[in-house]
């Protein structure tokens, strides 16, 4: 049995050898996002930024930080140009207003809608939840961060911050990124998702 588990554990390491590194990362979206980022192909890192790529940096996940949030839909909102680190704008919507308790506090944040994916009518179903909160400057970016949601069928939606992503002109000034509105600050420290990156 013993010989068994050595042999396992020298399979292990050889899988994992100099020919593949294994990625880095806690959770399973921290991992695909160290995927994506090391990939020349879909990364928004500069070249030089790549070359030593190794993991980004994440807070450490923590559950409080999945929470279970009540969607007020706002069906007569109307479509508005949402400002850009550039001089490009996007045509988007709040499509509701989330409401739910984080550090013993209810808090709202609206949640928006792009008017790119309205047009694949109910094929897309995605919403976009940019928030401000008081670790931007400190050890997040501090331009805000960003979570991708799916409109759910009834009410109730789940928001992780654990999977809280920076824009990628955290990463590299040529990309446009829209700018969070300041209606979606929260005044707590959302320590969770990913800190700002150290170039």
């Amino acid at each position: 049995m013993r010989h068994l588990l050595l042999l396992c554990l020298v399979l292990i390491t050889v899988s994992c050898g100099p020919g593949k590194e294994e990625l880095l990362g806690e959770t399973e979206w921290q991992r695909k996002t160290n995927a994506m980022f090391k990939d020349a192909s879909k990364s928004p890192l500069k070249k030089k930024d790549l070359k030593r790529f190794k993991s980004l940096d994440f807070y450490k996940y923590d559950s409080i930080y999945r929470v279970e949030a009540r969607l007020k839909r706002t069906p007569d909102s109307k479509w508005f140009k949402m400002k850009t680190t550039t001089d490009e704008e996007t045509d988007e919507r709040v499509y509701g207003i989330l409401s739910f308790e984080l550090k013993g506090e209810t808090h709202q944040l609206n949640v928006y809608q792009s008017k790119t994916s309205t047009a694949f009518g109910n094929m897309d179903k995605s919403l976009f939840l940019p928030f401000l909160d008081d670790t931007n400057g400190e050890t997040s970016y501090s331009g805000g961060r960003y979570i991708n949601l799916t409109i759910p069928e009834d009410d109730i939606i789940l928001v992780d911050f654990n999977e809280a992503y920076n824009p990628y002109c955290a990463y590299n000034e040529k990309y446009s990124c829209p700018i969070v509105p300041r209606v979606n600050y929260l005044p707590i420290k959302v320590e969770a998702g990913l800190k700002a990156f150290k170039k």
